[in-house]
């Protein structure tokens, strides 16, 4: 075993070895050093030293070049890699500037020729400490560099934004347990991409990921497609059918749209969410199934709810675990990077060469105020990528976004004449519709924002033949 001795200050945390084979140079390092609040070893050679190496680490080390059994050099060659993180500091007697260098080259980081005062020792040991702080720094700038370079990612979702890198770590962690979601948000958010990532984070990532929108199938086909049938359980029923719930045990059903899903069939979806038991239609016998339900909706179910739209039951089934996606107006530093990544998926689909976007183009997707959200974005450098003849898309191939006159349309109708009335009227349909695009198409809630009554709010709607 290595022969080591100790010295222990009161206040730092700082290793530090020292490896001298004269026995009055280590106590005097060690004495030194310890009165100056470092945590000191000490090794009679580098073969001792390395030993030590063996156990532990250091933050720095002051090495004797001459002694027996293994010099300073062959310890730093020996150490290798094992002094990534430690700053070497050489001593010698008998040094040259050769030496010094080749020393340097070895991966030393400073040389101190003997004999040396003490205030050179703790000198030299500020330098190298000042030298840690700098590359402490760097390296965190550079991770912080490299984070806003490139946006983090769930999924096939990217994004840059506080709001989404919230939104990103609650799917990582909501994956890994089997409990029902429910993803809000408008359309064109990423209600399914998320449910994706979410499945894919999970145990169940290697197991079938199943979508079915519930506003896009008949109301008399949407129970035999979520739970099958048995052959001649109706007109055309000419054999067995297994329904989604089945063919996605083991892994996730994605109920899309969950706010249109009839109410007959909320009843059997309740069933489910509690015992895991489906009933095919034309049968009396249940069947276990181990299908998790990610559900998703643009309305406000809550709301739903309340107005008897929605079972509130099967809403507090569904609502264990809410994720509210943010729509792209609320996060343009997501715009970017998302443009970035349209334009390579698109340039490699098509097969055509585009380097970037013009400035004056950028500025026009970010004055946008995209009320399809990402999934607007999407297909507008889509179709830019088909339609440009240039390596950089440039502004006209984004005619009319972004401009003053889009959103302000509505205050161009009032002030179109000098009417008070027809004025009026005008800013009365303007904030009706933008209250009820706010609250998705909640009457209720819409009538509470602009400070009337519900049978005020249908009477106005009505009048001014607004759905």
């Amino acid at each position: 075993m290595a022969a080591m001795n100790s010295v222990h200050g009161n206040d730092n945390h700082t290793k530090i070895l020292v490896v001298d084979d004269e026995a009055n140079m280590r106590h005097m390092l060690s004495a030194l050093l310890g009165d100056a609040g470092y945590c000191v070893d000490t090794s009679a050679d580098g073969r001792a030293a390395l030993e030590l190496l063996e156990t532990g680490t250091y933050d720095y080390i002051f090495c004797d070049i001459r002694m027996p059994s293994m010099d300073g050099m062959a310890f730093l060659e020996a150490a290798g890699s094992r002094l990534a993180e430690t700053s070497v500091i050489m001593m010698s007697a008998y040094g040259t500037i050769d030496t010094a260098v080749e020393a340097m080259k070895k991966g030393a980081y400073d040389y101190i020729s003997k004999p040396f005062k003490p205030d050179e020792i703790l000198l030299a040991l500020k330098k190298a400490e000042e030298r840690e702080s700098l590359k402490r720094e760097n390296r965190a700038l550079k991770f912080r560099l490299e984070r806003i370079a490139q946006p983090r990612q769930f999924g096939e979702m990217i994004a840059e934004s506080r709001s989404m890198q919230a939104v990103f770590e609650l799917g990582k962690r909501v994956a890994q347990y089997d409990i029902t979601v429910l993803i809000t948000g408008q359309s064109g958010t990423g209600k399914e991409l998320m449910a994706r990532g979410i499945h894919t984070a999970g145990k169940r990532g290697g197991q079938p990921f199943i979508p079915v929108n519930c506003a896009g199938i008949p109301e008399n086909l949407l129970e035999s497609e979520l739970f099958g049938h048995k052959k001649g359980a109706f007109t055309g029923a000419d054999r067995d059918y297994k329904g989604l719930f089945e063919a996605a045990s083991g892994g996730t059903l994605f109920l899309d749209e969950i706010g249109d899903l009839p109410m007959s069939l909320q009843v059997k979806l309740l069933r489910v969410l509690q015992d895991s038991q489906i009933r095919p239609v034309g049968t009396t016998r249940s069947k276990t199934v181990d299908t998790r339900i990610v559900a998703a909706t643009s309305k406000d179910l809550a709301a739903q709810a309340e107005q008897g739209n929605f079972r509130e039951d099967l809403f507090y089934r569904l609502n264990v675990m809410p994720i509210h996606l943010p729509p792209l107006v609320e996060r343009s530093e997501d715009i970017a990077s998302l443009v970035q990544f349209f334009i390579e998926r698109y340039q490699a689909r098509f097969e055509k060469k585009i380097t970037g976007i013009s400035a004056r183009a950028m500025s026009l997707l970010m004055q946008h105020s995209w009320p399809g959200n990402v999934r607007e974005l999407e297909n507008v450098i889509e179709r830019a990528v088909v339609l440009a003849e240039e390596p950089e898309l440039d502004e006209d191939l984004f005619a009319g976004l972004g401009r003053p006159e889009n959103k302000n349309s509505g205050l161009d109708a009032i002030a179109a004449g000098f009417s008070l009335k027809s004025g009026r009227q005008a800013l009365e349909q303007v904030l009706i519709q933008k209250a009820l695009a706010e609250t998705g198409g909640n009457r209720t809630r819409a009538a509470r924002l602009l400070e009337i009554s519900h049978p005020s709010l249908l009477s106005k709607m009505k009048t001014y033949g607004i759905g």
